[in-house]
């Protein structure tokens, strides 16, 4: 696989036990913001997990699918802006194409998708 000049140069190394553990942190992180918004009366976004894939409706019918990669240690991210693969590079989830880091896409994604600016955060 190339990466760009801005993309990490190398992932993390972790085991399958931490790969799952740092990935269902991740998707609790974005259950749980979406819980707050709904509760504050942010934004009306549905977010339905099943096992390793969260899909969050938003208002008008725009969809975001985040999705575990097991195998390739990966979080992937489908949007209407693009797809995205990101890997565990220095603690944090970046994008292998980019080096862009997972949760300022996602708010960029939802924000534009949801018609108000979102902001995520691990």
């Amino acid at each position: 696989m190339s990466f760009s000049p801005n993309a990490p140069a190398e992932a993390d190394a972790l085991s399958d036990a931490d790969y799952h553990a740092l990935a269902r942190s991740l998707l609790a992180s974005i259950e749980a913001q979406i819980d707050r918004w709904l509760q504050d009366d942010v934004v009306d976004i549905d977010g339905a997990r099943t096992g390793g894939l969260l899909e969050m409706s938003f208002p008008g019918g725009s969809k975001i699918v985040v999705n575990t990669q097991p195998p390739l240690q990966e979080i992937w991210l489908a949007a209407r802006g693009g797809g995205f693969h990101y890997r565990r590079v220095g603690g944090r989830w970046l994008d292998t194409k980019t080096g862009d880091e997972f949760f300022a896409v996602l708010s960029r994604c939802a924000s534009e998708q949801a018609g108000k600016t979102l902001h995520f955060e691990a």
